[in-house]
């Protein structure tokens, strides 16, 4: 049986753990070649064998995206590998909470440079590919997919840095949204509340103990409940835009 994403390519930004591992497993289940993309080539390197037993082939690339020559490198080689790019999924960020009194400045900076640059500098070098794509077999349609958060559509103390980054991921992918979609290129937000990876360990102690607190006692969302909702969203028709998919576990209030 063909799978819907035979014969096409994306690229994982974030791979290496959480959202951006099983959304690349996910992927590639359902034929598609998959360029994955982060800073721990080991961690990389074992992700491949997963894919390559989906029988489609991986790329590992060792990139550190905030940097736009590497962002844009990471695109050149997936093109180089595969000649093409039809779907992107910028999933690579951090969350860095706490309070924005007192603040330590570097964090804000990792986050902005990670959550908006990064993703916007992927975003500028893959759309020429992802235009092209949109113009040919097998499926005449592209696919860019943003992971956000709950944490872009809703502001509370304690995160208004990370809320900044958030948000402006979500007005970049609209407005884009409006520039492309007659061109059959699709662009995605996904909106995850509380997921349970490594994402919470960057924190400092004390933020740790924070999250821990709100979020303790609940029931949260695994990995491959995102990449699940990405996959729908990337195998949809052609005359079908799923732009935005808010995710949060059952058990979340907010």
């Amino acid at each position: 049986m063909t799978r819907p994403l035979s014969g096409t390519t994306a690229l994982v930004t974030g791979a290496s753990s959480g959202i951006g591992e099983a959304t690349a497993v996910a992927l590639a289940a359902q034929g598609a070649n998959v360029a994955i993309a982060a800073r721990r080539r080991n961690r990389l390197e074992a992700l491949a064998e997963q894919i390559k037993a989906h029988a489609v082939t991986p790329l590992v690339i060792e990139a550190d995206v905030t940097g736009d020559a590497q962002a844009r490198e990471a695109i050149d080689r997936t093109i180089a590998a595969f000649g093409r790019l039809d779907t992107l999924v910028n999933n690579a960020g951090v969350m860095l909470l706490g309070p924005i009194i007192d603040a330590p400045i570097d964090e804000w900076d990792r986050m902005l440079e990670l959550n908006v640059k990064a993703l916007m500098h992927c975003t500028h070098a893959a759309l020429p590919h992802l235009l092209e794509a949109a113009t040919s077999e097998p499926r005449y349609v592209a696919d860019l997919v943003n992971v956000s958060s709950v944490a872009g559509r809703l502001a509370r103390a304690g995160s208004g840095a990370y809320n900044a980054s958030k948000w402006a991921v979500n007005a970049f992918s609209e407005s884009l949204r409006q520039e492309v979609t007659k061109r059959h290129v699709r662009v995605s937000l996904i909106e995850p509340g509380a997921v349970e990876t490594e994402l919470s360990s960057h924190n400092r102690p004390e933020i740790q103990t924070m999250i821990r607190q709100r979020f303790g006692n609940i029931e949260r969302l695994q990995s491959n409940d995102i990449a699940d909702a990405i996959v729908y969203v990337v195998t949809r028709p052609r005359h079908v835009a799923i732009n935005e998919v808010l995710i949060r576990p059952t058990e979340q209030e907010g």
